[in-house]
C-alpha cells in the first residue's frame, strides 16, 4: 500500500514540474525580456483590460504605453496612449521611421487610438526632416 501511495505522490510531483516548466516558459515578462535581449519587437497587451498598461520591446528599447478610454459613436473605446521609454539610452540609434513603424503597430491594435509620445521621443518627432 505504501509502494503505490509513493508512486502516485512521485507522479503529482513530476505532474506539478511539467505544470510549472509550462508556465515559465509562457511567462509573458519572460518572453519580452528575450525579445529585447534579441533586438526583437515583441508587443505584450491585454487588450480587454484598459486598466493595465501597453509594453513592447523594438530594437532593444522596453516601452511603455498608458491607455485611456474614451467615448466613440457607439462605444468606449482606448482614445489615447500615451508612450515612454525606460531607459532613454536605449534610444540611440532611433530613427522616424522606426517610430513610424511603432505607432502602426499600436494602430492595428487600437485604430481609434492618438499616440502621444512623452520626451525625449516627442523631439524626434518634431525636427525637420533634410
Amino acid at each position: 500500500m505504501i509502494v503505490i501511495l509513493f508512486r502516485i505522490l512521485i507522479l503529482v510531483a513530476i505532474a506539478l514540474l511539467v505544470y510549472t516548466l509550462v508556465q515559465y516558459l509562457r511567462n509573458p515578462q519572460r518572453q519580452l525580456k528575450i525579445a529585447k535581449e534579441k533586438n526583437e519587437f515583441f508587443f505584450l497587451d491585454e487588450p480587454d483590460n484598459s486598466k493595465k498598461n501597453l509594453q513592447f520591446v523594438y530594437k532593444g528599447c522596453l516601452f511603455e504605453g498608458e491607455k485611456y478610454l474614451g467615448a466613440t459613436e457607439d462605444r468606449f473605446e482606448v482614445l489615447d496612449i500615451h508612450i515612454t521609454a525606460h531607459d532613454v539610452l536605449e534610444l540611440a540609434g532611433f530613427t522616424r521611421e522606426d517610430l513610424y513603424f511603432l505607432e502602426s503597430q499600436i494602430l492595428l491594435r487600437y485604430p481609434h487610438a492618438k499616440i502621444k509620445w512623452q520626451h525625449p521621443i516627442s523631439e524626434l518627432l518634431l525636427t525637420h526632416m533634410e
